[in-house]
């Protein structure tokens, strides 16, 4: 087998692109936009999940490796792009008590770096936060990237990479010979190739059903804003009411985001637009006088566990998948890229497969 076609343009597939093409595969991108421009663009940027330990062990896992790893990726991609995706340490501060979700027990389980902080030591770390914080979690070891320079960087890196790049070119139909994937029909065209991918994001849960495969992957949308302010005025990444707020290097800062279950609708809303605001003031008092930038959605590909899907379609030869990353997709894009190669190319595994397999 030596050609590969991945539908999605994403962070999941640009670099499952990547490793497949290290791998000695001929490889094709197909998106129905531009690449990057859904939840790889419209996400935070932050290199853990939200509230990690609310997640599956096999979620911790993946977000554990990409971690592990996402610092030399991104020097290795930079030997080759001049685009500074801003990869930084922010440290992350998770803002209330959350005992009773046992926290500690995660992070000793896990041997993550978190630390419980006092009202004193969240004064210290984020003198900006409000005063009504009085215990909180802090991570110190938390990095971010700026996702639209992660994903411009990315794009930059597979063209100069010799991989066949098709946009604005949504993928209709998989195309199937007896019980085998042999490419996908778009709009305008058909692409044959004896590996095809499905990393289509929201999308991936349409395609799919196309072979009776019905995966719970649907559009999630999520709704954020772009505050303009000073550098230095967020010092950390900063977690509280199941919302975010992170700071960028040149004084923006994002708040987010919703997560709204309404299909294929991007629509933003004046309500929403106000609880973040709201939100972001109570948390970071001076936030209420930095100026809104932009106000924005996306589609996530939610999932109902938050589990991706990483592996071989059970009853569809050469077809695999790799989605169903929910919130978790810049995080989680390095490890499920490399498990996906590992599980193409038969090679011993990074992680157990099992745990990310199409449950049959």
């Amino acid at each position: 087998m030596n050609s590969v076609t991945i539908v999605g343009g994403g962070v999941i597939g640009m670099l499952s692109a990547i490793q497949l093409q290290q791998a000695g595969l001929e490889v094709r991108v197909i998106d129905r936009q531009s690449f990057g421009r859904e939840s790889s663009w419209a996400g935070g940027g932050i290199i853990s999940p939200l509230f990690p330990w609310r997640y599956p062990d096999a979620v911790t896992r993946l977000a554990r490796l990409s971690q592990q790893i996402y610092g030399d990726l991104v020097a290795q991609l930079q030997q080759q792009v001049n685009i500074d995706p801003e990869y930084l340490p922010s440290g992350m501060l998770v803002l209330g008590d959350y005992s009773a979700e046992n926290p500690r027990a995660w992070a000793e389980q896990h041997q993550i770096n978190m630390q419980a902080v006092d009202r004193a030591q969240i004064r210290e770390l984020a003198p900006e936060v409000a005063e009504g914080y009085h215990n909180g979690w802090w991570f110190p070891q938390v990095h971010q990237v700026r996702n639209p320079r992660l994903v411009a960087l990315l794009k930059a890196y597979l063209q100069q990479s010799a991989i066949s790049l098709v946009e604005d070119d949504p993928v209709s139909e998989i195309l199937l010979e007896g019980p085998a994937a042999i490419g996908v029909q778009t709009e305008s065209s058909r692409y044959y190739s004896d590996i095809t991918v499905i990393a289509g994001g929201a999308w991936s849960g349409q395609l799919l059903a196309q072979t009776g495969l019905m995966l719970d992957i649907r559009p999630i949308k999520g709704q954020m804003l772009l505050l303009n302010g000073p550098p230095g005025l967020v010092r950390h990444i900063t977690l509280a009411d199941d919302r975010y707020i992170i700071p960028r290097k040149d004084g923006r800062v994002l708040i987010g985001s919703t997560t709204e279950d309404c299909g294929f609708n991007k629509d933003t809303s004046e309500q929403v637009k106000q609880q973040l605001l709201d939100y972001a003031a109570a948390t970071i008092p001076q936030l209420a006088d930095c100026e809104l930038e932009t106000h924005w959605s996306g589609l996530r590909p939610g999932s109902g566990d938050g589990i991706p899907t990483i592996g071989a379609h059970p009853a569809v030869q050469n077809l695999y998948i790799n989605s169903g990353h929910y919130r978790n997709g810049l995080v989680l894009a390095p490890a499920s890229a490399l498990l996906l190669r590992q599980i193409i190319m038969r090679n011993s595994a990074s992680l157990a497969p099992e745990d990310y397999r199409v449950a049959v």
